[in-house]
C-alpha cells in the first residue's frame, strides 16, 4: 500500500506544534497498512516486522534509519534476529502528528513496494 503521504516530507516541529485529535489520528491511520497500529494511550504508532535472518533485517533497520535522517524525524527502533519494531511519535507535539504518519507511509513503502 502507497499512499500520497508516503510522497510528502515532514515539517520541523517546534515545541507549539500542536498533537492531533483522535479524528485526525484515525483518518491518517487509514491512509498506511494495517500493521501500524495507536499505542501509549494514542501517543505514538508501531508496527512489527519479520524478517528471514539477521542480515535483511539490519538492512530493513538501517533502511529506516536513513528515512528518518532524511525527514529529520526520528522513531524508536528495537530489532532481534528476525525482528524489528519501528515506534513514531512526535516528542515536541507529545503526541502524533502527520510526520509520525508521513514516516510510516514511507516504511511502508519500503516493506511493501
Amino acid at each position: 500500500m502507497t499512499s500520497e503521504l508516503a510522497q510528502r516530507r515532514c515539517v520541523p516541529c517546534e515545541g507549539d506544534t500542536p498533537a492531533m485529535d483522535a479524528d485526525a489520528v484515525k483518518a491518517h491511520l487509514a491512509q498506511v497498512s494495517e500493521r501500524w497500529e495507536v499505542v501509549n494511550d494514542g501517543q505514538a504508532i508501531r508496527a512489527e516486522f519479520r524478517f528471514k535472518g539477521y542480515a535483511k533485517t539490519t538492512g530493513f533497520v538501517n533502511a529506516v534509519a536513513w528515512i528518518a535522517i532524511s525527514e529529520n524525524h526520528h522513531p524508536d527502533i528495537s530489532f532481534g534476529y528476525n525482528t524489528a519494531s519501528i515506534l513514531w511519535a512526535t516528542h515536541a507535539a507529545d503526541g502524533l502528528t502527520e510526520n509520525d504518519f508521513i514516516c510510516a507511509a514511507k516504511v511502508d513503502a519500503l516493506v511493501d513496494g
